[in-house]
């Protein structure tokens, strides 16, 4: 391994590509943290980092007086927040790029009309885009904008940034409402997501608000077995 990464990211980078390559299964312990120091002649401290940035990401999970295991790997995100998807891939190691598919001015028909709060037949802007780690697709985001609160969101390379990231610098988000729901997929995304039309998906349904102004109202659709939501509350 090149000298130029630090030791802690070598190990890291050991521990994602025994788990590409299926070395340790979902559910399986990784080696412990002293046979890893070995293994790479470093600290435990060390390793200890290395571990710790894998189960932040979601990607290992610790057991205490057990060990350290890898989770079922289902990409994870939080279902309070509004994070970038590409941030999230990066977090965990990946590669992520866009492909656009739509990137349109249309009218809104009556149920887009109602889910972004504007008449029947006014223009809107239309977006759909596929988001890959790595080489799998891992989301669908179909995205309706009022035009008022984002007049210059046709104009941008979502190629090189993600509708949300160019939404919160532009008209940074206060409120946000989520609807999930299991579903089956149609032809059109059961292709663009790579999966078969039998297997089920998990659809995020979500309004975003800036202020008093209700901004955007897009579909996250992921493969079911590609991907989790998680909640966390204090009672």
């Amino acid at each position: 391994m090149s000298s130029k990464i630090p030791r802690y990211q070598q190990i890291k980078n050991f521990i994602l590509d025994a788990i590409e390559k299926g070395d340790y299964l979902p559910h399986s312990q990784i080696p412990t943290e002293h046979a890893l120091a070995d293994q790479f002649a470093v600290s435990r401290m060390t390793v200890n980092k290395a571990i710790r940035d894998l189960v932040q990401v979601g990607l290992l999970i610790r057991t205490a007086g057990q060990g350290t295991y890898v989770t079922d790997l289902k990409a994870e995100s939080p279902l309070q927040n509004i994070n970038n998807i590409a941030d999230e891939v990066r977090s965990r190691g990946r590669q992520y790029h866009s492909v656009v598919i739509r990137l349109e001015e249309q009218t809104a028909h009556e149920w887009v009309a109602v889910q972004l709060g504007v008449r029947v037949g006014t223009s809107v802007f239309h977006s759909l885009i596929v988001h890959y780690e790595d080489k799998m697709p891992l989301q669908l985001e179909e995205r309706y904008i009022n035009p008022d609160w984002a007049p210059e969101y046709l104009a941008q390379d979502f190629t090189q940034c993600t509708p949300n990231e160019y939404l919160n610098q532009n008209c940074p988000l206060t409120d946000v409402e989520h609807i999930v729901e299991a579903i089956m997929p149609d032809a059109t995304v059961a292709e663009l997501l790579e999966m078969k039309q039998t297997e089920p998906c998990l659809l995020l349904q979500r309004r975003t608000w800036s202020k008093q102004h209700l901004i955007s109202f897009a579909q996250l659709t992921h493969p079911g077995s590609r991907y989790k939501l998680r909640s966390q509350a204090h009672l």
